[in-house]
């Protein structure tokens, strides 16, 4: 049985993937520190499926700290799944040295402890946002990426970097994963769709940045952790690794549409305000998910309409009934 070191496993993607991994049979080592970034409640209630299993254990702890990192990663694992961090462009903008602590910092610890500790393979959590503005859509793994326009990009650029680097030192299988725009139950509640889907319901009107024509690349948290998985299985069966994949859905969509299409889901009529684009957001993101798919067969199943469904479905279910 394969023991999996899950960094930020209290979170919307990390939570996904830890109940998914106790169901295949893995046992998993969590990792919190439920920082403040949104109500540390949310994350906690995000544990509450998994918390007791038998083959789960938890440690609420600081990445960046780095005697209690090395004593956790002591314990030993297979592989180690990243996903902690800090996230969000706008934020990024007004706290960039937040992010390089929590991201960059927090990333050389935990390597440092998988060298300490001779644990050899890593799945990392990038983000799409490294692209910057590239117009060479759809955009694949080959593309230059050293144009980041924000903080938040440029501290996930710097975290594949580190890999490398410790890829190329210490012999570290590594796959960087480059998300993009996940959503679904338990997302968080800053992002666009939960929070779109709230203020809808509670009929407040909507601020939407610029005129509507960006675009994103909406993936189905699902579809996420099944590529997630796919990582996890090709680094156990794989040595001298070291790669980078889109984990997208490969279909844009437009924010109009998007609006359009979550005000179909909750049946309501959204009242609209706009405001100029904000620094640090870029225009469209779009995966090529081609590589992801010929190395582990990463195939994203749900669509946008039934992605939606399902967001509604657990938003009225567990959000409005405890209000």
């Amino acid at each position: 049985m394969y023991k999996i070191i899950v960094t930020g496993c209290a979170g919307f993607i990390g939570s996904h993937l830890s109940e998914t991994l106790l169901k295949k049979g893995y046992k998993v080592i969590g990792i919190d520190n439920f920082d403040p970034f949104y109500d540390p409640a949310i994350k906690r209630s995000n544990l509450e499926n998994f918390i007791e299993h038998e083959n789960f254990e938890f440690f609420e702890n600081d990445l960046t700290s780095e005697g209690s990192t090395f004593l956790i990663f002591e314990k030993g694992a297979d592989l180690v799944v990243h996903l902690a961090g800090k996230a969000g462009v706008r934020p990024s903008i007004e706290d960039p040295q937040s992010y390089i602590e929590d991201n960059i910092t927090a990333t050389r610890v935990v390597l440092s402890a998988m060298q300490k500790s001779n644990i050899k393979k890593m799945a990392f959590a990038s983000s799409s946002s490294v692209y910057g503005n590239n117009p060479n859509t759809p955009w694949s793994e080959n593309l230059n990426v050293d144009n980041p326009i924000s903080p938040y990009a440029f501290s996930k650029k710097s975290c594949e970097l580190l890999n490398h680097t410790w890829h190329h030192l210490y012999d570290l299988d590594i796959i960087n994963m480059r998300f993009f725009t996940v959503y679904g139950p338990r997302q968080r509640p800053d992002l666009a769709i939960h929070k779109f889907i709230k203020m809808m319901f509670e009929d407040t009107p909507l601020t939407l940045f610029g005129d509507g024509t960006t675009s994103r690349d909406y993936t189905y948290i699902s579809d996420t952790v099944s590529g997630i998985i796919g990582a996890i299985s090709y680094l156990l069966n794989h040595d001298k690794v070291f790669e980078t994949v889109n984990l997208g859905n490969n279909h844009p969509i437009s924010l109009s549409d998007l609006v359009n299409k979550i005000a179909k889901a909750t049946q309501t009529q959204p009242t609209i305000e706009r405001l100029p684009m904000q620094p640090g957001d870029v225009n469209i993101t779009f995966a090529n998910i081609d590589k992801a798919g010929k190395m582990f067969g990463y195939k994203p199943e749900v669509t946008l309409e039934d992605g939606l469904k399902s967001f509604v479905d657990w938003f009225k279910k567990v959000l409005i009934s405890k209000a």
